[in-house]
């Protein structure tokens, strides 16, 4: 729901939460989506959501995940983004990019890259630069042959080092990773640097799974002249085989929970306790946690959700 209180300032910048419209939110989501907003709102930052559309989209799943969002009470400011409507942007950087010698085709598949070897001193998982200096003609047979072309960056360097709030300074592999793919979709690391600056996001939290994309992502945005946005990337909840947690592992949505008697305010608790905000069985709110709200006292290992004992 749209936030009705007193907003902040526009120029105090803003933080996010961006599903993907895929399936219903778990508790890992919803934890993440808790912390996102006690980030932005206890630094009196905008709170925004977009949803990142240019994939998989399920019937119903941004109505049913915006709805749990404010069943656990976060509210946001300005409309909902989706960035299927937001083509434009990605196409206009993009093309800035070319005019600079900065993209290039590459035709390579998936297997192709998996099969070839790295260029000498690479880094370990970084494109191997197969299509970086194709000549023309070698270009022309290609798409001859069928093969559309993926766009991507070409990068000027190897790593690029990242601040995190939680981490610390972090530094990544930047590869010549891909811009637009060969289907035309824009690329996740193009489509979320261009969407936050464009919203005035810069406070980015999200799962600590995402931490490596974050040089590459800082890189680009460096490149292409945005500020590059304060890191927080939070501890994952996994099941009790210690992997990341899914639907398959049970009552894990918010319905699920519902099913079992447990309302929104008790997941909320659940989300509470594992933030050490909270006692057990202690009753919350928002406001609350945001009172009691410290990032140098939240956990800094993955939340094992044990859905016997936390439900």
């Amino acid at each position: 729901m749209p936030h009705s209180g007193d907003r902040p300032d526009a120029t105090t910048g803003a933080g996010r939460f961006a599903p993907s419209p895929s399936g219903d939110l778990h508790l890992g989501n919803l934890r993440t989506a808790v912390l996102a907003w006690l980030f932005a709102r206890s630094t009196g930052r905008r709170f925004l959501l977009r949803v990142e559309d240019l994939d998989r989209v399920r019937p119903g799943a941004e109505q049913r995940q915006l709805a749990d969002l404010a069943a656990l009470g976060l509210d946001w400011d300005e409309q909902v983004v989706h960035q299927s409507r937001r083509i434009r942007l990605y196409e206009n950087a993009i093309d800035r990019l070319t005019r600079a010698g900065l993209t290039y085709e590459c035709f390579c598949t998936r297997r192709e890259i998996q099969q070839a070897t790295s260029a000498p001193h690479a880094p370990a998982g970084a494109y191997p630069g197969t299509c970086r200096d194709l000549t023309p003609e070698q270009r022309d047979a290609k798409r001859s042959a069928d093969r559309a072309p993926a766009i991507r960056l070409r990068s000027t360097t190897q790593w690029f080092t990242v601040h995190d709030v939680l981490h610390g300074d972090f530094t990544g592999v930047v590869d010549d990773f891909v811009l637009r793919r060969n289907d035309g979709t824009p690329a996740y690391n193009l489509a979320v640097v261009v969407d936050d600056a464009a919203q005035g996001i810069d406070q980015v939290v999200r799962g600590d799974d995402l931490l490596t994309s974050a040089p590459r992502q800082a890189y680009l945005a460096t490149v292409l002249g945005l500020e590059v946005p304060h890191y927080a990337h939070v501890p994952l909840a996994l099941n009790q085989e210690g992997k990341r947690l899914a639907k398959r592992d049970g009552a894990v949505t918010l319905a699920d929970q519902e099913a079992q008697g447990h309302s929104a305010a008790d997941v909320l608790g659940t989300i509470a306790v594992s933030l050490r905000l909270a006692d057990p069985g202690e009753p919350v709110t928002l406001p609350l946690l945001l009172d009691r709200w410290d990032p140098a006292r939240m956990p800094r290992e993955p939340w094992v959700f044990h859905p016997d004992r936390d439900a």
